[in-house]
This record gives structure tokens, C-alpha cells and sequence, in this order.
């Protein structure tokens, strides 16, 4: 077994009771709990129905550690779930790249698998195939930005580096994560909504009606920093 494993399963049960930690964009929907590992057959019965092998660090993480859950944005899916797509053709230079769902075998091109959900067209995806096999890249399907190639040299080493970075309070555009610093403000806002929606609630009402709701709701809601997208050298290093 990988002896980042471990270190990694160590660090994931420290994040939800670290004080000063950073806020990470989706973790409402995981709570950071990972789903049960994978047994080795289902691993590899999902390889051989799409004819590929899954890189190692990827696979050893299903079969060690979770099947699903805990990740940046909004979570690990399950294997199941994951699809392969290709990288769209180069256009014009300096102009994003999009991604394509691959279909049923054969593959000319180089594949990648969706392994993260990051909401509307957003991927997170894992080279399978190609110069990229066992890099992890971020893009858009419909081209709007990216890819960024993570500077992380494998799947294990890029999900380190996620919980490294939020236990040490910073701020990662690229893995969606916000300081503590810059949370505040924000934390700030929410609070006093919910105050002010609370207080304009008619009768005894209280969080038992509608506008309690609306208090939890804006209380617990995420919050996504507006930012560029830049390169992965750049922003998640």
C-alpha cells in the first residue's frame, strides 16, 4: 500500500475540527466523509467494461480509502458514475480547450475520466490515457476556460495537497478554497441577514417558518470567491 494513504486518512479526520482551517467550495454537500472502499473486483470489473487501466494512485485511493465522498468542490463520485471524455481539438491559439464525452470504445484519442462532480459544465478530471495519464486537470466541457494541467504529479499527491493547503488556512483558486481572512467578511454578511430575517419574521413564527428557513439557508450556504482561473502552476501549487 502507498504510504501517503495513511498520511492522508490522518489529515482528512483532522479538517473538520481544525479551527483556523480554510472553507473548501462543495464541502457541505460531503462533510468530508468518505463512502466505503471498493473491493479490488469492482475496480476492475469498471476497468475491463471500458477497457482501460485506472493509474495507480487513483485506484489505490477507491480500494484503501473511499469509493466516494470527501474532495475538493462537491465531492468524489462514485466509480460508477465516472465517465470518459476527450480533450476537443485545438482552435485558435490562446482559446480554451473543451471536453467530449468519448462513448464506447474504440479510442483515438487520448481519454480522461470525470472523477469529481464541480457543478454545471466545470470537470475535475484524471488522465487515463496519453502524455496526461495520472495528472489531474480542471476545464470546462463547453470550452469556457482551462484545461489547467495540476503541476501535482498524481491523484494521492493533488488530494494531499487540498488537505495540506485547508488545514494550513490558505487560499487555493484553483481547489476552491478560501482563508479564513477572506471568509470572514463574508461569514459576516450571512449572519447579519439571517438576523435581519429573523427579526422581520411576523409572530412567533420564528425558525419554524418560512423566514427561519431562510436563515439557515443563508447561514449555511456556500460561498464561491470570484477569481480567475489561471494556470495550475500558478494557483495550486
Amino acid at each position: 500500500m502507498d504510504s501517503r494513504i495513511a498520511r492522508i486518512r490522518r489529515k482528512l479526520a483532522k479538517v473538520p475540527y481544525a479551527a483556523m482551517r480554510s472553507h473548501s467550495f462543495g464541502e457541505e454537500k460531503h462533510g468530508f466523509r468518505l463512502e466505503p472502499p471498493l473491493p479490488d473486483a469492482k475496480v476492475a470489473e469498471f476497468e475491463a467494461d471500458h477497457h482501460i487501466e485506472l493509474p495507480d494512485s487513483y485506484r489505490g485511493f477507491l480500494t484503501t480509502l473511499g469509493g466516494g465522498g470527501a474532495s475538493p468542490f462537491y465531492g468524489l463520485l462514485p466509480l460508477q458514475s465516472c465517465r470518459l471524455f476527450t480533450m476537443d481539438p485545438r482552435g485558435e491559439p490562446g482559446r480554451p480547450r473543451g471536453f467530449t464525452f468519448a462513448g464506447g470504445p474504440p479510442h483515438r484519442s487520448d481519454l480522461f475520466l470525470h472523477i469529481i462532480e464541480a457543478g454545471c459544465t466545470d470537470l475535475v478530471l484524471l488522465g487515463i490515457t496519453g502524455p496526461l495519464a495520472g495528472r489531474v486537470i480542471t476545464g470546462n466541457a463547453d470550452g469556457f476556460w482551462g484545461p489547467n494541467v495540476s503541476s501535482a504529479t498524481d491523484y494521492l499527491a493533488w488530494y494531499e495537497r487540498w488537505l495540506d493547503h485547508m488545514l494550513d488556512g490558505r487560499d487555493n483558486r484553483d481547489l476552491e478554497l478560501t482563508s479564513p481572512a477572506l471568509r470572514a467578511p463574508v461569514d459576516r454578511v450571512l449572519r447579519k441577514h439571517r438576523s435581519q430575517v429573523l427579526a422581520e419574521a411576523p409572530g412567533d413564527r420564528g425558525e419554524t417558518g418560512i423566514a427561519g428557513e431562510a436563515g439557515r439557508l443563508a447561514a449555511t450556504a456556500p460561498v464561491r470567491v470570484p477569481g480567475h482561473r489561471g494556470s495550475a502552476e500558478e494557483l495550486d501549487e
